[in-house]
């Protein structure tokens, strides 16, 4: 089931799927932890583990299993997850097609603050 409407692309279903098969056993799945930060919006941790923690929920995205904290669940709703790898650089990204940040990459909608006077 993927109540979260998150998506993901082919190179980050072979990433994760590749991780599965070399570090986990039939029934582990991607313990994935998500901030705000970073030059898509979001920033993420991640890691193989055979079970759940008990503050997860495990969700389902193309047959591959994500154990994800609140946070985490409400930060990738309705967002793409991406694999990159460069020469310098490996890893996630994320797009969430309401919102462009200004590095030219999809984010995720962060909490706006209230705008200030400049007055003294």
């Amino acid at each position: 089931m993927n109540d979260l409407n998150m998506t993901i692309t082919p190179a980050a279903d072979k990433f994760v799927r590749r991780m599965l098969r070399f570090d986990g056993g039939p029934m582990s799945g991607l313990r994935l932890s998500v901030a705000l930060g970073g030059s898509s919006g979001l920033s993420s941790q991640f890691a193989v583990a055979d079970t759940l923690s008990a503050d997860e929920t495990v969700f389902e995205v193309n047959g591959l299993r994500f154990f994800l904290k609140a946070e985490s669940r409400l930060l990738l709703r309705g967002v793409t997850m991406d694999f990159q790898e460069t020469a310098t650089t490996a890893g996630f990204k994320f797009h969430d097609p309401v919102e462009v940040s200004t590095c030219g990459v999809h984010s995720h909608d962060a909490p706006s603050l209230p705008e200030h006077e400049h007055g003294h």
